[in-house]
């Protein structure tokens, strides 16, 4: 349809022809690749390689990648849930690919995969997928690390959603202090006791030296080393619930809180927390101290695994109940119910192709901040696409279409309103009637947090439409997190309980819309409107774009028009959304 129009962006990469033999694919310079042969001393009781041994071979390459692109020493600082989906058996090859996606200040976010791989066969498996945070140090200077230059597509849209993880990780503990206190987690400890495992049964408490072998070249613990213990100490007590050999499946985010040396000892503590139907948590800390006399020991990491018990047929078996201790023990109950819940939420929303995924999905404290971060993320990666097509240009307003899954589109225009002015004032969704006739009327349902905030919009009826739509819409907005990065605001539908469909409007949905805003300099902002059209949503969308979109052309010149008139307005006030 498109094929005889320019394509917005092309790639060619000319400085980086000298670094490679002609032919040659274009590989990141901080790319970092490991592949071990699994031999039997790297194995569990199944003849699987054991998640200790693989996480220490992760923890390496990741740490790897890290100092390429630091040229310094690095340490771990905290490692993301990891969702493990395939085993790995006795002569097969681990094949770890990291790369560094984004740099911070002083800190950097690791991308890792890991593919099995069968050589008899040559059939691969993906195992999991992994992101490190990682530190870089030097005793005689602060470090500040040069940024990443992404260059392709994937590259490009790691390195935007890079910042939304960063964020999602700086509220982590308060995301589930949050959620315990305002989400009501109904659990049955009443269950009939003679079929319950007392939890103190499962206890486990393994103290180890920190020796050279464990540490890096200044002397700290790998932070791959203290994860393998960590999972050691996990799996002996999943095993005395269950009297049968458990298997990990998922690890919820290592956070290192403290570095330890050679010479430490490390206290490892661990015990399940609750057991559900086919699984059961099991929660794990790390303590350490330096001399045996010594009274207050440092809190090193903590982390929570999730195993299962796997028949012949790879199935999963029924487990015992657990009973929790009274007080300590019956919060760690709960905890664990509250993370299982978020972790099915945030699963849900991770492994949705979006094709696949119903477009409103149900908001409630348990998923609200990975909701957020999927409204982000998803709008930066379509930004991100590299096939843009130039459809049609009126005065300096440009439309871009994009087909794959769903038809996209994309608005550009340079206006002359100071970018952090042009935020303030589109960020206000209570303000999109002055210039947006689509907008029939804007109500603020529910104010999340500072930067996110649910709004029930009414859009008048369509030509041929006897009904008016009414769309449930979580608006998320992020401020730049470094020089050159946008200013964004994301739309897309939630459904809400107190906000039903009604017989009054037909429902509208959106999966994927918002703004970028870039400063191109001193009161000079190009703002670009993004927005997949999916099926159902906003019929005069798909009708415009097949008419080459002149009331599109007349809404953003209206905007245009909206910034100018309110540049100096101080009335929006970055709190409103």
């Amino acid at each position: 349809m498109f094929s005889s129009r320019t394509s917005r962006k092309s790639i060619s990469h000319p400085e980086h022809g000298d670094a490679m033999a002609e032919g040659e694919e274009y590989r990141n310079p901080t790319e970092v690749q490991m592949s071990q042969v699994v031999l039997p001393c790297h194995t569990n009781h199944r003849g699987e390689l054991s998640i200790g041994q693989l996480l220490k071979w992760i923890d390496t390459t990741a740490c790897l990648s890290a100092e390429r692109h630091a040229g310094c020493p690095c340490v771990t600082a905290s490692m993301d849930d990891i969702y493990f989906d395939h085993t790995i058996s006795v002569g097969q090859v681990v094949n770890i690919k990291a790369k560094v996606n984004r740099a911070f200040n002083s800190s950097m976010e690791v991308g890792i995969q890991v593919v099995s791989e069968d050589l008899c066969s040559e059939k691969q498996w993906s195992v999991c997928k992994a992101l490190a945070t990682f530190v870089a140090h030097r005793e005689l200077s602060k470090v500040k690390l040069k940024q990443v230059i992404p260059l392709t597509e994937e590259e490009k849209t790691e390195h935007g959603v890079a910042a939304e993880r960063r964020r999602m990780r700086l509220v982590y503990a308060d995301t589930i202090k949050d959620l315990l206190t305002h989400c009501a987690i109904q659990e049955d400890l009443d269950k009939d006791s003679s079929n319950m495992v007392p939890a103190e049964k499962t206890r486990v408490e393994s103290v180890e030296l920190v020796l050279p072998p464990h540490a890096n070249h200044q002397g700290n613990t790998f932070g791959g080393q203290i994860m393998a213990w960590m999972e050691n100490v996990a799996t002996i007590a999943a095993s005395r619930l269950c009297h049968a050999h458990p298997t990990l499946k998922a690890i919820e985010m290592f956070h290192f809180r403290g570095p330890s040396q050679v010479g430490d000892r490390l206290v490892l503590k661990a015990i399940v927390n609750n057991a559900f139907k086919h699984s059961m948590e099991v929660g794990v800390c790390v303590e350490a101290y330096r001399q045996e006399a010594e009274t207050q020991r440092r809190h090193i990491n903590s982390a929570f695994m999730t195993f299962v018990v796997l028949d012949k047929d790879d199935q999963p078996q029924k487990l015992p109940w657990i009973r929790p201790q009274p007080g300590e023990g019956e919060r760690r109950y709960r905890e664990a119910s509250a993370r299982k819940k978020i972790r099915l939420d945030r699963k849900y929303l991770v492994s949705c192709r979006q094709a696949e995924m119903a477009l409103s999905v149900p908001w409630d404290p348990s998923n609200q901040v990975y909701l957020s971060y999927y409204n982000v993320s998803s709008l930066k990666t379509l930004m991100a696409k590299d096939n843009w097509v130039l459809s049609v240009e009126i005065d300096e307003v440009r439309l871009y279409t994009l087909e794959e899954e769903f038809l996209s589109f994309h608005l550009e225009m340079v206006v002359h309103v100071d970018a952090a002015q042009v935020f303030t004032l589109l960020s206000d969704l209570l303000r999109r009637p002055e210039w947006d006739k689509h907008y029939r009327s804007v109500e603020l349902v529910q104010q999340v947090d500072e930067d996110d905030a649910i709004y029930h919009v009414i859009s008048p009826a369509l030509s041929g439409n006897s009904k008016p739509k009414d769309f449930v819409i979580l608006a998320s907005r992020r401020k730049p997190c470094d020089n050159g990065d946008p200013y964004v605001i994301a739309l897309r539908s939630v459904t809400l309980p107190t906000h039903p469909e009604t017989p009054e409007y037909q429902r509208g949905e959106t999966l994927c819309s918002g703004f970028c805003l870039w400063r191109e300099g001193d009161q000079l902002t190009k703002v670009s409107y993004y927005n997949q059209a999916t099926p159902g949503f906003l019929n005069y969308v798909t009708t415009n774009v097949a008419g080459l979109s002149t009331e599109f052309y007349n809404t953003f010149k209206a905007c245009e028009s909206f910034l100018l008139d309110n540049r100096n307005d101080l009335a929006p006030s970055l709190q409103t959304l």
